[in-house]
């Protein structure tokens, strides 16, 4: 039995899933199976997988499956899994050469049941965008800096066992699916450490899920905070996290999502429609939110967009991103 799964989805990455695949198979803990879980692609993806699995026949375990989702691709691989240990990496991402021996010491070595590392972001060239550790917000207790820096699987090692006991699965066929699993994680571990180091490459390319112009599915991230709501009051402790959520919903719906769709090149009626039923969702739902004590934790950049958010400024908010892309292509040049 290998020491650690790593969970690898797959779907329409031919560009980039050998530079995922090949950060994989160096890692220096060499003692990993690396499920690859084909999810219906219709491009070249396989082609490069069946390399790997021939080169690393002993490593490189390769499944096709109907698409559904990466969600869907996640839950067919921990299924598949044989080790103590799982790992999730996107198959457009790739991590640092050493992430999952350091990670699999940590958890080893303090019986945790979640290790979390930092990450960098990388545009289409490998440039560095931003980091998540360090970083300029500060962090109070463990459960802040779980669910304030990434809220994601992919800079984590998790002892698969808390998975399996509690029949923790993503939610398939739709966006945001990491959001809720995260914080269900976290009120299932019992302990969780952290690695100040940015070990995985996150790549931000214009044409991924989160970033093309299908902006109905924003949406999707109500059934997120929904869920994570709903699961919170079966565990009576809704009043104990329920700032925590708040925030959540105001880093992630009210800031996020709303300059996501914003920034898209739909209609812009269409546009501002989508993001005031972002708004609403978070006016509705959390009332008090301006209110909320880690609202002083944004950056100040973040700030500054909270505010137009908040007021219904949008042009404003189109307007600062335009001229945020115009001198990025500037300096670029």
């Amino acid at each position: 039995m290998s020491k650690v799964s790593v969970i690898v989805p797959v779907y329409n990455v031919e560009k980039y899933i050998d530079k995922c695949l090949n950060s994989l198979v160096n890692q220096t803990l060499q003692d990993i199976e690396i499920i690859v879980v084909n999810d219906g692609s219709p491009d070249n993806s396989q082609k490069i997988i069946d390399r790997y699995v021939r080169d690393y026949p002993d490593k490189v375990k390769s499944y096709i499956k109907e698409n559904g989702g990466q969600g869907s691709a996640r839950n067919f691989g921990v299924g598949l899994s044989s080790s103590d240990f799982i790992s999730f990496v996107d198959s457009d991402d790739y991590i640092e050469n050493d992430m999952i021996e350091k990670m699999y010491n940590v958890i080893t070595r303090t019986k945790c049941d979640i290790v979390v590392c930092g990450s960098n972001v990388v545009d289409d060239n490998y440039n560095i965008v931003s980091q998540t550790f360090p970083n300029n917000r500060v962090f109070s207790n463990k459960i802040e800096k779980y669910l304030f820096s990434d809220v994601c699987v992919w800079n984590k090692m998790i002892r698969k066992s808390i998975v399996l006991n509690s029949n923790l699965e993503f939610r398939n066929k739709v966006w945001y699916e990491d959001l809720d699993y995260t914080y269900k994680l976290l009120n299932l571990s019992d302990n969780i450490e952290f690695i100040d180091e940015n070990l995985y490459n996150y790549l931000l390319r214009d044409n991924s899920t989160m970033n093309n112009n299908n902006i109905n599915r924003n949406l999707e991230i109500f059934l997120a905070l929904d869920e994570m709501i709903s699961y919170s009051k079966s565990k009576n402790n809704f009043n104990k996290f329920y700032q925590e959520i708040e925030f959540l919903a105001i880093d992630h719906i009210f800031i996020s999502s709303v300059v996501r769709v914003l920034c898209t090149s739909a209609k812009l009626s269409t546009r501002v429609k989508i993001a005031n039923k972002l708004i609403k969702y978070v006016k509705n739902n959390f009332p008090s939110y301006n209110k909320n004590i880690y609202k002083k934790k944004l950056s100040t950049s973040r700030k500054i967009v909270y505010y137009l958010i908040k007021n219904k400024l949008l042009i404003f908010v189109i307007v600062l991103f335009k001229l945020k892309r115009k001198l990025k292509h500037e300096g670029a040049n």
